[in-house]
């Protein structure tokens, strides 16, 4: 893997690494929604892909510097082009974004509050090292992995198999040869059983759809994953991972060395 830019350094505070996890995760995001023909907004306020997923996490509004008179403005304009699209959609508040009563605006615009996800980093100089034996690590290169992927993930992350078959389909339009973006597939006696991606941006790794299938939880592959993928960035010469975590995963990543920088609030508007 290749990175972007410079690596963010080891000595890093916690708001270049906010910053980190913010960036990190919009590139992800953007990337994605772009791939799916989501209408498409960078400038100096706002940084959106809207209308381009079925799903409201990926219809993303994910960085904003805003100053009236043009807050509510824009605001309305997103909620306007996911109505014309006919999807839902969220705006993904992290501490980077203004202005501070952003979150209000949003609730009075229809967005809703839908919960919040601690951004975390983690230093790679020390990655434990606890391996789960049996475990067979790959980086997806082939469509037929990517399929296996896709079922694995389907299995019990986000909405399931309808959020995994658009991920994985957005994922081989972008293609698998990218040396930034990464996707890992776990197998056990020949059996996916766990999924990981990595973004290479902003300086740092980032770990997505990070899960192990339903019936074999609780065995250590969870960590297993997570440590494979840390590994993945160290060798990219990246210094931290970043990743922004579900409330089941948390007390898992916080075993491995993450530790809370941030924490991104989720608003979003659905149609009807």
């Amino acid at each position: 893997m290749h990175p972007t830019e410079p690596p963010l350094s080891a000595e890093a505070d916690d708001v270049a690494l906010a910053h980190a996890v913010e960036r990190n995760t919009a590139e992800l995001l953007l990337r994605m929604g772009d791939a799916g023909g989501g209408h498409r907004r960078r400038d100096d306020e706002v940084s959106w892909t809207l209308g381009g997923s079925p799903l409201d996490y990926h219809n993303a509004v994910v960085a904003a510097q805003l100053v009236d008179p043009s807050v509510d403005a824009v605001i309305m304009e997103s909620r306007e082009r996911l109505r014309r699209a006919r999807v839902p959609g969220t705006w993904h508040v992290g501490p980077s974004m203004r202005p501070d009563d952003l979150p209000a605006r949003l609730a009075r615009a229809g967005f809703d509050p839908d919960g919040q996800e601690p951004g975390m980093a983690a230093r790679l100089d020390h990655i434990p090292v606890q391996p789960t034996t049996g475990l067979d690590v790959q980086v997806v290169r082939e469509v037929g992995d990517l399929e296996e992927w896709i079922s694995a993930m389907g299995s019990g992350f986000g909405e399931g198999l309808r959020e995994a078959e658009w991920v994985g389909e957005m994922f081989l339009r972008i293609g698998l040869d990218r040396p930034d973006l990464r996707h890992l597939l776990v197998r056990r006696d020949g059996r996916a059983v766990g999924t990981a991606t990595v973004l290479i941006a902003a300086g740092v790794g980032g770990l997505y759809f990070v899960m192990t299938v339903p019936d074999v939880r609780r065995q250590g592959i969870g960590a297993e994953i997570t440590r494979a993928a840390m590994r993945l960035v160290r060798d990219a010469g990246m210094n931290h991972a970043v990743l922004t975590s579900s409330a089941m995963g948390r007390s898992l990543y916080q075993s491995i060395g993450f530790r809370q920088v941030c924490t991104i609030r989720l608003f979003t508007w659905r149609p009807g």
